[in-house]
């Protein structure tokens, strides 16, 4: 990565924090003593307000490790012994002690640090972990490496935020107490994702807590007795007896996994004492911490969801709620969503842990009855809402394009293969912005075009998206709306539910030479280019299916065309064009712009768009290098 400037760093003051200034690395905390460890966590805390209020990034989940971050890094010899955080976000105060504090302001910024563990970053981030529930897998993938090479490492993985409710956590957790490697899975259980914690498994958890008197007596008892003979034999047979009637902790024991806990996450003497006798104990062990997400910050405690992710904040008066006069795309959706749900009972609404994000919180308390939250299970909500869809409901799936990805195969053969009515509002398709490539939308057009029976359409602006989900819902089988992050330009929305015809594209704009397809977001940048060098203009509306009439007209009035769109290059809405005139044995020169065949990093979306060669200055440079000599000196008027 690109060294960040020097004014980006937050100097540490070495007499608010005279501890923490001293530890460049965890080598250096290991020099303090342990009777350190609370007060170096107190001055880490503190760090952390100071330097996410300055600059914002993700802020309840790290606060509520650094007692475990720091008891972590004292015990196990880190980058030696392996440490897989998931969910990445939870990793701040570990990047603040493994050689990243003074950069820790740049976070989240152009060539700054990353939002998440990054292997390519610090030696210290052993796996990369931009989304959920990865770490367990990830992590005895390393533990069967090491073992297979006599390498006698320690393998962690800190799983938590939510990450416990995705079904793959648990596949790993099977396979590892199959194989049975030397590992320690630390489950920080906080009851909370962005959202509170739903399911099963949370109220199981729940119970676990309410059972710490018996764990106790539990584990005293273990200590007492020799681990041979009659008397512990049956001491392990009533302790299995009695977990079954009082602990549901018997589930991870039944997965091949030796359940600890649960112990509080924020007391540093507890937590060293668990985890040296953890670090010792052979085969798969699994250590439950309960700590509170936004610990020591109390406006985070008492408003988890609100400071999960922060902008820069003054500390002493928290945050304040901006507002807008353009609508989010987020909005957009939500009082559609609810519009569209008081006239069709029909109409449930699914989410795999994005009730916030995906912008459900006013339907959620408006119809709860058809409101269904999955936990991190994309997988799961997708097939739910095919499930729906067979008995007449008509399910709208809320989902980010970047999580959409992890249940592809159930939006081809659960949804698209039975031709089921599942409507998809993907969020954050295209560039999002400052959480990386990680949460980029790059790749939905791409992935979802290729798909039989869906639609897909990207509305150029909020008018058109509204419209677009009253298409896709009407739409009698799969369809998907695409839209960005953020703010729309402006345009007026007609409050009814009118809907658009299927696979009709809009001309803009009555030019020459070159004619200007563009898709979604980028309709607004081509229009001022189109202007500018005296093009024509489409917005194209559908990426399935194509408006094969339109393409095949502008194909035989202009000389040149132009594709643009917010994906991937490789495989999207152009190629699409590409394929439909070479189906008719068209041979004409074509420009494709979009998004390279590269991970774009984070930054903001207005800088990531200039990078892309897709603002408005990018687009008529790339279209004037390429076709100069169609491009009049003086542009002609629009004459449509």
């Amino acid at each position: 990565m690109a060294a960040c400037p020097l004014y980006w760093h937050l100097m540490i003051d070495s007499n608010r924090y005279p501890r923490l200034s001293r530890i460049e690395s965890p080598t250096q905390l290991r020099e303090f003593p342990e009777s350190e460890l609370v007060a170096i966590a107190d001055e880490l805390r503190a760090y952390l307000i100071e330097s996410v209020a300055s600059s914002g990034g993700h802020f309840g989940a790290g606060l509520g490790v650094v007692e475990l971050t720091v008891a972590l890094h004292y015990l196990f010899d880190t980058p030696n012994d392996r440490l897989v955080w998931d969910v990445g976000h939870q990793c701040y105060p570990h990047k603040i002690l493994t050689g990243r504090r003074d950069r820790i302001t740049t976070v989240k910024q152009k060539d700054g640090l990353a939002p998440f563990p990054r292997r390519d970053e610090s030696a210290y981030d052993t796996f990369g972990v931009g989304h959920s529930s990865t770490s367990i897998s990830a992590a005895l993938g390393m533990a069967i490496a090491a073992q297979r090479k006599g390498d006698t490492r320690k393998i962690v993985a800190v799983i938590g935020d939510g990450a416990m409710t995705a079904g793959m956590a648990f596949e790993a957790l099977n396979h590892g107490g199959d194989v049975k490697p030397d590992m320690l899975v630390i489950l920080n259980d906080n009851q909370m994702s962005i959202s509170e914690n739903v399911g099963a498994l949370t109220q199981m958890l729940a119970r676990l807590m309410a059972s710490r008197t018996l764990n106790r007596m539990r584990e005293s008892g273990k200590k007492m007795m020799k681990r041979e003979g009659i008397l512990w034999r049956f001491a392990k047979r009533w302790e299995e007896h009695a977990k079954g009637m009082f602990m549901p902790s018997t589930l991870f024991e039944e997965l091949g996994f030796h359940y600890t806990g649960p112990i509080d996450g924020h007391d540093i003497p507890q937590l060293v004492q668990a985890l040296t006798t953890l670090k010792e104990l052979k085969g798969p062990q699994f250590l439950h911490v309960i700590t509170t997400k936004g610990k020591g910050y109390a406006p985070a405690e008492r408003a988890q969801i609100d400071y999960h992710a922060v902008g820069p904040f003054d500390p002493d008066k928290g945050l304040v709620r901006k507002t807008s006069s353009k609508p989010t795309y987020t909005e957009i959706f939500c009082d559609w969503l609810c519009d569209q749900a008081a006239s069709d009972p029909r109409l449930f609404a699914i989410t795999p842990a994005m009730r916030e994000g995906s912008g459900l919180v006013r339907f959620s308390k408006e119809y709860p009855d058809r409101y269904f939250d999955v936990g991190i299970a994309e997988q799961h909500a997708v097939t739910l809402g095919a499930g729906m869809a067979c008995e007449g409901a008509k399910p709208v799936v809320a989902i980010y394009s970047t999580f959409l990805q992890r249940a592809y195969d159930q939006l081809i053969h659960d949804v698209a293969l039975q031709n089921l009515d599942v409507l998809f509002a993907i969020d954050r398709g295209g560039l999002v912005g400052p959480d990386g490539a990680t949460h980029s939308g790059s790749f939905d057009l791409s992935y979802l075009r290729c798909i039989p029976n869906m639609v897909v359409m990207a509305p150029a602006d909020e008018r058109e998206c509204r419209q677009m989900l009253s298409t896709g819902f009407a739409y009698p089988g799969p369809a998907a709306v695409r839209y960005p992050r953020g703010n729309g330009s402006g345009v007026a929305i007609d409050q009814d539910l009118a809907t658009l015809p299927i696979g009709k594209a809009e001309l803009r704009r009555n030019g020459q030479h070159i004619a200007l397809l563009a898709f979604g977001a980028l309709v607004a940048p081509a229009a001022r280019v189109a202007e500018t060098i005296g093009a024509s203009l489409v917005n194209m509306r559908f990426v399935k299916p194509l408006d094969a009439a339109m393409i095949l007209e502008l194909a035989r009035s202009h000389e040149a065309l132009v594709t643009l769109e917010d994906n991937a290059i490789a495989g999207g809405a152009g190629s699409g064009v590409a394929e439909l005139l070479a189906a008719h044995g068209i041979s004409m020169p074509i420009l494709h712009l979009g998004l390279a065949d590269s991970y774009l990093e984070h930054a903001s979306r207005e800088e990531l768009l200039t990078e892309s060669g897709l603002d408005a200055a990018g687009i008529e440079a790339a279209i004037r290098n390429r076709f100069a000599s169609l491009i009049p000196v003086t542009p002609m008027r629009s004459t449509g």
